[in-house]
Formats: structure tokens, sequence, C-alpha cells
């Protein structure tokens, strides 16, 4: 495993998911906007079918399906990196002092929880009876949780050149990413085998981008998406870095309406074959500018490219890239079911091998068009999994898959 991937659609050999914990629980419905959440889904039943995704990843792949909790309790047993991160998590609320007097009174896996579902100030104080916590009610939030974080595409996101540890736009997420990066960069069995290409070394500040707006489109080219959680110059940054490492020989910039639909690249259209691609029509028509990166010269250690911005649309893009293109509509081109199951991420299915496909089951339009196009459509479960507006892809981080 060199974590690097060549391919959207590619055999998948290794997975990074999240098994939804009690951060969902902390959600209400007057905190899940402040928390960037949809809905307040039923924790048991949303692990249920989590449980059944990983699972049918596991029975029809094969594959070595990571865990982050596992990953992260690793981690945090070297106890300089636990007391950064438990810093870090509580400069929000001002209370950077108490980081020393939670590590006394928590084990590592109880830190772990913390770090990904949050603290509040009476939870503590049941341990530290002579907290001081200032202005903050008995049921604040110390440490705010993590509910996004079952979808694992948006933290980092891993390219034929490397990979990309995010810089989430909304700081509620920001804490995601912190703690992806920080497992890749210190777990045993991933450190040695990272290449960051962005942010660069000592990097304060870097402007935003998401792992669900990078699409490996070939060997040779990727696309990033220009939406309201990816932002310009990021992705001139990452053209740079990845046209400089020299795998990579165009990266396209997807300026993307500003809706919450087309929240990310992914939510327009994936790649589930080395011909087939997966669009939402409506998202697909309203793309009305991309731009090419490609090298121009690397002089004197300094890396210039050149930026053209194309008279022609994404479908045209893509055929280009993509030899003897087929494109498949959500619900098979149906604009009421098509709407609706794209309500639902119908275009953002998980391709786990060639015209190989996990989808909600709720979109059955979709998936019988699928089916019609000869893809394998695995089907999972998503009464509460769809709550978050995010679908199978959003949900896995792919960290490994056979070359093609």
């Amino acid at each position: 495993m060199n974590l690097r991937i060549n391919s959207e659609y590619g055999t998948l050999k290794a997975v990074l998911m999240h098994r939804p914990g009690r951060e969902i629980d902390r959600l209400t419905p007057y905190n899940k906007d402040f928390l960037l959440f949809e809905d307040v889904p039923y924790l048991e039943a949303l692990q249920q079918e989590h449980d059944v995704f990983s699972n049918l990843i596991k029975s029809s792949t094969g594959a070595t399906v990571y865990q982050l909790r596992e990953l992260l309790i690793r981690v945090l047993y070297d106890r300089e990196i636990l007391l950064k991160l438990v810093k870090d998590s509580l400069k929000r609320s001002g209370l950077v002092h108490l980081a020393e007097e939670i590590l006394e009174r928590y084990s590592t896996a109880e830190c772990a929880a913390i770090l990904t579902s949050g603290l509040k100030v009476h939870e503590l104080r049941r341990k530290y009876p002579n907290l001081d916590a200032g202005e903050l009610l008995e049921y604040a939030f110390l440490i705010t949780p993590c509910p996004n974080l079952y979808f694992q595409r948006d933290p980092m996101a891993l390219t034929p050149s490397g990979i990309i540890f995010s810089s989430m736009k909304m700081e509620g997420r920001q804490r995601e990413a912190d703690l992806l990066r920080t497992i890749f960069e210190n777990h045993p069995d991933f450190k040695e085998l990272i290449h960051p290409i962005y942010p660069s070394n000592g990097q304060q500040n870097p402007p935003s981008i998401e792992g669900g707006d990078v699409i490996v489109l070939s060997h040779e080219a990727v696309a990033i998406g220009n939406s309201e959680r990816t932002d310009e110059k990021a992705i001139y940054q990452v053209a740079k870095a990845l046209l400089a490492e020299g795998t990579v020989k165009r990266v396209y910039e997807v300026h993307l309406p500003e809706k919450r639909n087309y929240m990310h690249l992914d939510t327009v259209f994936t790649i589930l074959d080395e011909n087939l691609v997966l669009t939402y029509p409506d998202a697909m028509n309203a793309v009305l500018k991309t731009s090419c990166y490609t090298l121009k010269e690397i002089q004197d250690d300094k890396v210039h490219i050149r930026r053209e911005v194309l008279k022609e649309s994404l479908l045209t893009v893509l055929e280009r890239e993509i030899s003897h293109l087929e494109v498949l509509a959500t619900a098979d081109g149906n604009p009421d079911y098509s709407m609706r199951e794209q309500w639902f991420d119908g275009a953002n299915v998980f391709a786990i091998g060639p015209r190989r496909v996990i989808s909600y089951n709720r979109n059955i339009h979709t998936n019988r068009a699928l089916r019609n196009m000869g893809v394998e459509v695995l089907e999972i479960p998503s009464s509460e999994l769809s709550r978050g507006l995010g679908g199978p892809r959003c949900m896995t981080m792919p960290l490994s898959r056979a070359r093609v």
C-alpha cells in the first residue's frame, strides 16, 4: 500500500471508515445547524446501517476496512500527541488550561471518544468537582462533537501523486481533518508511506479544500471542484504540487454553483469504470466554467503553471479524458425521480471495482438504470445514513485500489 490511487474504480484493497458514535446523539433540533448537520438521526439504527455497509465491503471485495477510532487510540498512546489534540480542541471554549486535568482523569480510549463526541461541562465536573468553567453553563460544550465524522471522504484525498490533507471550510469540521492528519503522520502502519502534497510544509491557515471535491479522472488528470467548500487558491496550490510531481499532467478546476445539493464535485458525477460515469444532469448543466492547469516550467526549484479557461462543457472535458465515454443520468434522466434521488445522493455511489458499486437502496430508479447498463449494484439500507445528506462515496476513504 503506497497511499496513492490512480483511479476511482480499481478493485478496492483498503478503505478507511468511521462507525458513527455518541457524537450523533449530541445532535438536537436546536444545535444541528451549528454542528453542520441536516437532521437528528437515530444512532442505533444508523450504526446498524453502517455496519451493514462496512461488512458488505469486506464480504464483496475482501478489502481491509480500517476504523478511525481504532487508529486514533493507537496514536493517542503518545501523550504528547494526545495533549496537543486536546489543547487544540479546547481553544474554542477558551479553556485550554484544562487539557492536563482531562488527561489525568480519562483513559486513552475515553480521550479518543471525547475528541470525536465532545465533552460537556457537567460531564467533566463528575470527575473534577472543583472545575472552574468560567461563564459556561453546565450543559455547554467544552469540546464540541464531530457528527459529520462518518463522512470520511472529506478530511483528506488520495491522488496519483500523494495525499491532500484537507483544510476544512467550516470551523466545525476542521478538527476532523486534524484527527486524520495526526493519524497518518504518526500511526506506524502509515507514517512511512505518506507523501503529502498539500498543504505545504509549515503553511499556516491554508486555503480550504475538501476531499469530496477531488476526483481522479485518469492516470494523468485530476478534477477539483471549486465549490462552497473548496477555494480557488487551494486548487491552484494543489495543481502546482500535482504537476510538479510529474505523474499528473492536467488538473481541471470545475466551478460549481453555490447550492447545498452541489456541495462537492462528487455530488455532480462519479466514475464507475474506465468509460462509464454516473451524473446528476441538473448539476452537470449548471457547470458554466471549467479551467485547466498544466505545467509551464520548473526553474530554480520554482514551479510555474499555466491556467486556461476552457470554452467547453464539463461533459466535453470528460469525453476528452475518458475514451468512449458512456454517461448515465440519475434515475435514467427522469426529472422527477432524478431530483428526488439526488437529494439522497443518487450520483454518489461507491465504486468497489470496475462496474461494481454500493448504492443506497432507496434510490431504486438510479439502481435500476445502473443494472441496465451492466453494473453490479449492491444495496445498503439508508433510512438513517441518508439523513446526513451524504452517499456511500462520502462515507469512505479508499487507501488502496488495484492499479488499472
